[in-house]
């Protein structure tokens, strides 16, 4: 599908830090799509109106089209902030809002995130991914594991979200191997056993990590460790010691994983290492489950 001119009942929307993705629906099916790179971090607030209309002009009409937009687009930082709903909660239920707009052909509805007081805890965009995963698999109870940049962990019964961790996972990697000294030590190369082997000594001793790190930054000095071999170490380790933090979620529970692309695949055979058997979800195809959802909740009254 692209972004080409045609007939849609609604719009859905995907607005990230870093992209803009919209789908034109109708009904419950896309018909065409397309993507920015035009981010929330990129936007100030009076840009995301015309941001978005660049982008989904073609599917516009006289008619007044219904938007509804998940994510960082609703943050703070956003176009406009949409309260967060607090936990114990189903996960897209909460009062969404509407920004202002110039435009007379949109109607923007931005869907709120989850928060959770004890321990403090926040999201924004998985709410709606988990909301579509519960509409295609409507009787799960168990964990989901949403892997990411910030990768959540979150109980589900009942329908609701009940509790969520946050992990700083992907990104604590993104910035030793890219910008900290393991940087030198690091390519594009991967192997295998040394991931694994990695997860195993994250899992069992995580109050060693700062040492263990900097033993791949030595190793590549001082032996002929390979830097492929250093950079699925340091993948291994930290997603080692994120399995023994969140040991109490995944541990004997039904796991889902919902994520996308290589980075899903590698917290799979992480769990698998340590004896679990997560089921696996498209990302993509949950955010526009969720998203349907929603408008299906709101069109009576947009």
């Amino acid at each position: 599908m692209s972004g080409q001119a045609t007939f849609a009942d609604w719009i859905a929307v995907d607005w990230g830090t870093s992209n803009l993705r919209a789908w034109a629906m109708r009904g419950t099916a896309p018909v065409a799509d397309a993507g920015s790179d035009k981010g929330m971090g990129s936007l100030e607030p009076d840009d995301f109106e015309p941001a978005l209309l660049k982008l989904i002009e073609p599917w516009l009409g006289m008619a007044r089209m219904p938007v509804i937009a998940c994510g960082m687009v609703g943050a703070r930082q956003g176009w406009i902030e949409a309260p967060y709903a607090e936990v114990p909660c189903p996960p897209v239920g909460a009062s969404p809002i509407k920004p202002v707009v110039t435009d007379s052909r949109i109607d923007v509805t931005i869907l709120p995130g989850l928060s959770q007081t004890s321990p403090a805890d926040v999201m924004r965009g998985e709410e709606t991914q988990i909301a579509g995963y519960l509409a295609v698999v409507p009787d799960f109870d168990g964990i989901l594991c949403l892997p990411g940049t910030h990768t959540k962990w979150v109980q589900i019964s009942a329908g609701e979200v009940v509790s969520f961790r946050t992990y700083m996972t992907g990104e604590l990697f993104a910035l030793m191997s890219e910008q900290s000294v393991l940087r030198h030590s690091m390519d594009d190369a991967w192997d295998e056993d040394a991931f694994l082997s990695a997860i195993r000594k994250g899992m069992a001793d995580p109050q060693a990590l700062a040492g263990r790190f900097f033993a791949l930054r030595a190793e590549g000095l001082v032996s002929t460790t390979s830097p492929g071999a250093a950079k699925a170490r340091l993948s291994g380790l930290l997603i080692g010691s994120e399995l023994a933090a969140a040991k109490p979620y995944w541990l004997g529970q039904r796991v889902a994983l919902l994520g996308a692309g290589r980075l899903a695949s590698l917290y799979a055979k992480a769990l698998e290492a340590e004896g679990a058997l997560p089921e696996t979800a498209d990302v993509t195809r949950a955010t526009l489950a969720g998203l349907t959802a929603a408008y299906q909740k709101l069109k009576d009254t947009i």
